[in-house]
């Protein structure tokens, strides 16, 4: 059984998945071993609001699945999102040589844009004239199957076919974002095998081709904000190139302690990590670090995509940072692994929608 330091919260570490997310019309917080059968964010009551009637559930119910591929030339971004009525894809490709980004968004109908239930025998999908992504989901045994395709004037045409294979426990969570508010996350670690194509250029993965895949789904305010930062690929670890990745967020959870998504994975290994705070030392420096030593990272951006909408209302600013991060991170038991060199990916976004 695995040990934690007092500081890891019991709510933290992994129990087993109920059946479902939802009973009796309350959503189940927590942290657990493996992801839900029944997500029926539905059925839960009053979860925009004391006064918001229920049959407005499903119009504040945000939904997408990403699948995040890192190879040694460049860093993949990919996503079918679900927000309602509104619905799109998203390609970022980030060419680690050039430091160069390119973007491909594909709106739809939140109708078409279908986001699967679950990651068990299942299909997440969106097809537009001029693009398609297809995440094939076998989670129950560790695979994913993801292909796109996408063309614009901007960026030309992108094109990839990759399979990944689990290396590591999940990361599952739900997490109060307030009074019967749940943000339910689920993220793996893979290893890929495949293509990617950008613009005629084929880039072929190899033994450090790695990629996560994030379910997020859940209800959040009209006011929200979140910072994230990941990395995964192979760092030397005792002497020996070994896979490795993390997660970090800072969002809106009723307590940070209790409930977050920060995550260490090694290979057939993973353990929480506690909250970590995230400071923008320049435009194009981050540090986010904890307060008892298991975090300390710098990320230095080398290019960003980013969407900007101010309407009123709908306000949201949101940039999508590509770079290198350097420090440590540790495992609950005191190991120190050290990032410097790896390649980061993260998210700095607030809106009003």
């Amino acid at each position: 059984m695995q040990k934690y330091p007092d500081f890891i919260s019991e709510k933290r570490r992994p129990i087993p998945t109920p059946p479902r997310l939802v009973e009796n019309g309350r959503a189940i917080f927590g942290t657990f071993d493996k992801p839900f059968e029944t997500m029926n964010f539905l059925d839960c009551v009053n979860p925009i609001g004391p006064n918001v009637p229920n049959v407005f559930n499903k119009l504040r119910l945000t939904q997408w699945q990403a699948f995040e591929i890192m190879l040694d030339e460049g860093a993949l971004v990919s996503a079918v999102y679900n927000l309602g009525a509104v619905g799109f894809s998203i390609f970022v490709f980030h060419d680690k040589r050039t430091k160069k980004t390119y973007s491909w968004v594909n709106p739809s109908t939140g109708s078409k844009s279908k986001v699967a239930p679950n990651l068990i025998n299942s299909v997440t999908e969106l097809m537009t004239s001029n693009s398609y992504l297809i995440l094939d989901n076998q989670f129950q045994d560790g695979i994913c199957h993801g292909k796109g395709k996408s063309r614009n004037k901007k960026s030309g045409e992108i094109d990839f076919d990759l399979k990944i294979t689990s290396l590591a426990p999940p990361a599952v969570g739900v997490m109060p974002m307030g009074e019967n508010k749940p943000l339910y996350s689920q993220k793996e670690f893979f290893k890929a095998e495949g293509y990617l194509k950008i613009n005629g250029e084929t880039f072929k993965t190899n033994e450090r081709s790695t990629a996560i895949v994030d379910d997020h789904r859940g209800f959040y305010s009209y006011k929200m904000y979140y910072h994230w930062l990941t990395t995964m690929g192979k760092t030397t670890i005792n002497g020996k190139e070994q896979y490795l990745g993390f997660n970090l967020t800072r969002n809106q959870t009723t307590s940070q302690d209790d409930y977050n998504e920060n995550v260490l994975w090694l290979e057939n290994y993973s353990c929480p990590l506690p909250p970590v705070h995230f400071t923008h030392i320049t435009s194009t420096k981050w540090t986010v670090k904890d307060e008892y030593g298991m975090v300390d990272i710098e990320f230095d951006i080398d290019d960003d995509f980013q969407i900007q909408v101010h309407l009123g209302l709908i306000d949201i600013d949101y940039s999508l940072p590509f770079g290198k991060i350097k420090g440590y991170v540790k495992d609950v038991e005191g190991n120190k692994y050290i990032l410097d060199g790896m390649s980061g990916i993260g998210e700095d976004r607030s809106q009003k929608i």
